[in-house]
């Protein structure tokens, strides 16, 4: 599986903003998050999301449709559909 690709956009004691693009077939691979966060889609798409025990769910993305996660959540996010899909990522830093 391809890799996505990300890049931080603002990096400050409050917040890190990182855009990310899961072409099709990629994945962000397994991850923690450490900080609470804010996901804004850029694209509408939809994520197939993979916890850690391996249970697969679909998520919709509507363009500016944000959602907000509280640390600690563990997931893989693969992009399993014909288009790339764009979201920023706002992590709320303690």
């Amino acid at each position: 599986m391809l890799s996505a690709k990300s890049e931080v956009q603002i990096d400050t004691p409050e917040v890190r903003v990182t855009e990310w693009r899961l072409a099709p077939g990629s994945a962000t691979g397994h991850h923690t998050h450490e900080m609470d966060y804010v996901i804004v889609p850029v694209t509408s798409s939809e994520m197939t999301i993979v916890a850690p025990g391996g249970e697969r769910s679909k998520a919709q993305l509507g363009v500016g449709k944000s959602y907000f996660r509280k640390a600690g959540v563990q997931h893989d996010v693969l992009n399993e559909t014909a288009q790339e899909i764009v979201f920023l990522e706002i992590e709320l830093k303690p």
